[in-house]
């Protein structure tokens, strides 16, 4: 391979993607819909990726991940295979918004909105210096803003993309982006008693 290789990839929602660059060139893309079973796919998919790119795993230098907000599992998934494939080939792995990564490329001021489950709607405003927090509203309830943007690249190639872009400085662990609280509670009674 003559350029360094950036990986990227996502599960935050109800997909399995992965995008290759070799510098800034697109090697190659992958985009699977999948209610469940991301957790099974992902690194058979990207073998594939890889492979179907005359690359191996070695050949990667730097790792972006989807880090949401969107499906709880789904980011877990995504976020713990990042930082394992960071650690055991030691290169640095990035964190991404998939709001982030859905504006690459997008003229400013823009809007990008992500539709969700139980017609609600993660959406996130980008313009000129001033970039809001990704917010979670009904999908008809989203309040008035710049105008909604339809995303020019697809969500794992833009996390490549920003990855690369950040690359040369630091970055924290890539870490879930979470709108709201998990779904499931905590017991409410007593676990039993422990004796020494």
């Amino acid at each position: 391979m003559p350029e360094a290789l950036t990986l990227g990839f996502d599960t935050s929602a109800a997909h399995c993607a992965a995008a290759l660059l070799s510098g800034d060139q697109l090697l190659a893309e992958v985009h699977e819909e999948m209610a469940k079973g991301q957790a099974e796919r992902l690194m058979p998919l990207i073998e594939e990726m890889l492979a179907g790119s005359g690359a191996n795993w070695r050949d990667l230098a730097l790792i972006g991940v989807g880090t949401g907000p969107g499906n709880f599992t789904g980011i877990r998934i995504s976020v713990a295979a990042a930082r394992g494939l960071a650690l055991s080939l030691n290169i640095p792995a990035i964190g991404i918004g998939a709001t982030e990564a859905l504006a690459f490329g997008l003229p400013r001021p823009c809007r990008v909105v992500i539709p969700g489950k139980r017609d609600l709607a993660i959406w996130q405003d980008f313009g000129d210096g001033l970039v809001s927090a990704p917010q979670q509203s009904p999908l008809n309830d989203i309040p008035p803003g710049p105008p909604v943007a339809d995303p020019q690249v697809g969500i794992a190639e833009g996390i490549a993309r920003l990855a690369l872009l950040r690359a040369g400085t630091p970055q924290p662990r890539p870490a879930p982006i979470y709108l709201r609280p998990a779904d499931a509670a905590p017991a409410t009674t007593k676990g039993p008693v422990i004796l020494p």
